[in-house]
């Protein structure tokens, strides 16, 4: 009875094993508590620290601007004063055809052969009176002489052989001189005459065609 009752003095009560049953409980909680809040502060930082240590960001997509602004890192920037080779640039040469000049006859060439230049002097006037060619026709003369020489007598045409005032074709045709005035004149007024029935008619064709 003696050891019984000693064990039951050592024992501890239901009072106290309840009390201390739940202060272990309290202490647990909290230490539970306490990892939870530790858990989800490190879940919170978790992805921020991973973000921070790895920023690994999406390729962007390649647009006109991206590509232009890639471009513009290719281009070559040359300081002021730098010496910069000439491009190559090709050549060309201007063509001026020349302006014809007058063709005189000459003694022993042109359209006249033989023929000497005239080299009397005189006026229209008295070149057209001394062949025989009336006052009134003297317009329709001047202007055809006018357009065919000049009133050169010793112009030549090189290529066809005509020659004088009239530029009568062939030269050979003229009685006398082909670059004498006078004889030139009176060889044209009977052309005028004989193809055009007058001066008159000469002046009307060679307006309508430019010849005679």
């Amino acid at each position: 009875m003696t050891s019984s009752r000693k064990d039951l003095a050592t024992r501890p009560s239901v009072g106290a094993l309840s009390s201390r049953s739940g202060t272990v409980r309290r202490r647990a909680s909290g230490v539970l508590a306490g990892f939870a809040v530790v858990g989800f502060a490190a879940a919170m930082v978790a992805p921020t620290a991973v973000a921070l240590a790895d920023p690994s960001a999406e390729a962007a997509e390649e647009s006109m601007y991206s590509l232009a602004l890639a471009d513009t890192q290719d281009l070559t920037v040359t300081v002021e004063g730098a010496a910069i080779a000439p491009a190559p640039r090709g050549t060309f040469s201007v063509y001026v055809t020349p302006k014809p000049t007058p063709t005189t006859a000459s003694t022993g060439g042109g359209g006249g052969g033989s023929l000497a230049p005239y080299t009397g002097g005189g006026a229209p006037a008295e070149w057209m009176a001394a062949a025989g060619i009336a006052e009134s026709d003297w317009p329709y003369v001047n202007y055809i002489v006018s357009k065919e020489s000049g009133w050169n007598p010793n112009a030549t045409n090189r290529s066809s052989g005509a020659c004088g005032l009239v530029q009568a074709l062939p030269c050979s045709k003229v009685p006398g001189n082909g670059y004498n005035p006078v004889d030139n004149l009176r060889w044209g007024n009977g052309y005028a005459v004989g193809r055009y029935g007058s001066w008159e008619g000469a002046y009307n064709f060679w307006t309508r065609n430019h010849w005679w």
